[in-house]
């Protein structure tokens, strides 16, 4: 090979195929005929405010597409991650309760299997790890003199520290604090939205008010899409 031709191979092969184009969006219709696999959610409707269908994931659940929907779901102490591959428009969610269990009982209310089984998921549809980001809400303390277990702080500990682990960048996140949240997430964009409900906490509510400019601060805008208030 002489020095032109050198010149004209590519020291770095690409990574992966080239980007995905997100996938036309399905019926509902045809969204609720499609098989279930076990933990996968399944209540589909159409979504009044955005005006889309939707997936409702409830506690113990995921969802993983790559077609124009929104995922929903409401968290408390629970944790729910949002990841996303830029390079393969694929998205999903997860919901889990606690971090782990010393039982047999493997299922997504755990979050040592919610987020394998979101990651896997992901990966059937041509998703890699090395180009997957992730975006983190709830486990807040939503009821009130309930501290003895800290679950929402627990976590939200193991899942910054599973994400680490498998070297996921972390972009965004809302946890934390003492609201429920409701969390609407478009996979094949990245983009998730966040509303604070109302909390068990009303001796805290003059605090509250008096921070409410701060709450734009959950606002963020990143490379994955954004996390804003709605």
């Amino acid at each position: 090979m002489n020095d032109a031709e050198r010149r004209r191979v590519p020291r770095i092969a690409p990574l992966g195929s080239p980007p995905a184009i997100p996938a036309a969006p399905a019926t509902l219709e045809a969204l609720r005929a499609r098989p279930r696999r076990p933990g996968q959610a399944s209540f589909f409707y159409l979504d009044p405010h955005f005006q889309c269908n939707a997936v409702k994931v409830l506690p113990g659940e995921y969802f993983v597409a790559n077609e124009s929907l929104a995922i929903v779901t409401v968290l408390g102490s629970c944790i729910a991650a949002c990841l996303w591959d830029n390079r393969m428009q694929v998205g999903g969610m997860n919901h889990f309760m606690l971090p782990d269990t010393e039982s047999s009982d493997t299922s997504g209310r755990y979050g040592s299997y919610a987020m394998e089984l979101l990651i896997n998921e992901m990966l059937k549809l041509g998703a890699r790890r090395e180009t997957m980001q992730a975006k983190i809400f709830g486990g807040g303390q939503v009821m009130h003199n309930f501290t003895t277990m800290n679950v929402g702080e627990r976590n939200t500990d193991f899942v910054k520290k599973y994400l680490q682990t498998e070297r996921i960048p972390l972009v965004s996140e809302d946890v934390l604090d003492i609201y429920p949240r409701k969390v609407v997430y478009f996979p094949a964009t990245g983009k998730a939205m966040v509303k604070r409900l109302a909390h068990a906490h009303p001796d805290s509510l003059v605090a509250q008010e008096a921070q409410r400019g701060s709450a734009a601060a959950v606002a963020r805008v990143t490379a994955g899409g954004s996390v804003d208030l709605f």
